[in-house]
């Protein structure tokens, strides 16, 4: 393996969430096998034949080379153009079965933590309360029900959770299949 990961702001540990893993294949961009490759979404209009490194992604020359997004800007209201360009053309995007989406709180993106199920949100409970009112938005108004399909986490519905920057908050939004 070569040298240490950059580092990402936004999704401080993209091996832990699988959107960086360990492979000798070489990168679409710079053409190096670095030991990293980049195996979650990235959006473009050009046809791009494999994988980035993460280097490639953390300068921004992915990005750049293929005219593309690893994340779409939606949902990054509020947050300044620097920051937005840092989290869709400069941040590894995640695994989700819906398109993904970055979360804001205190006019800063959020850092992605991961897919977790109920006992890994449950230890974040105002996380927990949010995804509970935000569900209840979305139509699940029966209670029971609710409590059933938080606790059954993985049965179609998993969660995404992000820690914010500036307080440390966590706050989660359902991705559904």
């Amino acid at each position: 393996m070569s040298a240490e990961l950059p580092f990402f702001r936004y999704h401080p540990d993209p091996l832990a969430s699988g959107s960086i893993r360990a492979s000798a294949e070489s990168c679409a961009c710079c053409g190096r096998s670095t030991g990293w490759i980049y195996t979650a979404t990235f959006y473009s209009a050009h046809e791009v034949s494999g994988r980035f490194c993460p280097w490639c992604i953390a300068d921004g020359s992915a990005a750049d080379r293929f005219a593309g997004e690893f994340t779409d800007s939606y949902g990054l209201d509020g947050v300044s153009d620097d920051v937005s360009h840092e989290v869709t053309r400069r941040t590894p995007g995640f695994h989700a079965w819906q398109d993904p989406h970055w979360l804001v709180h205190c006019h800063d993106a959020g850092a992605f933590v991961g897919e977790v199920g109920y006992t890994e949100l449950a230890e974040h409970p105002e996380a927990l309360d949010q995804l509970r009112t935000d569900l209840r938005i979305d139509g699940h108004h029966d209670e029971g029900r609710l409590e059933r399909l938080l606790t059954h986490l993985g049965e179609g519905m998993t969660v995404m959770l992000f820690r914010c920057t500036v307080c440390g908050d966590h706050l989660a939004y359902a991705d559904a299949s």
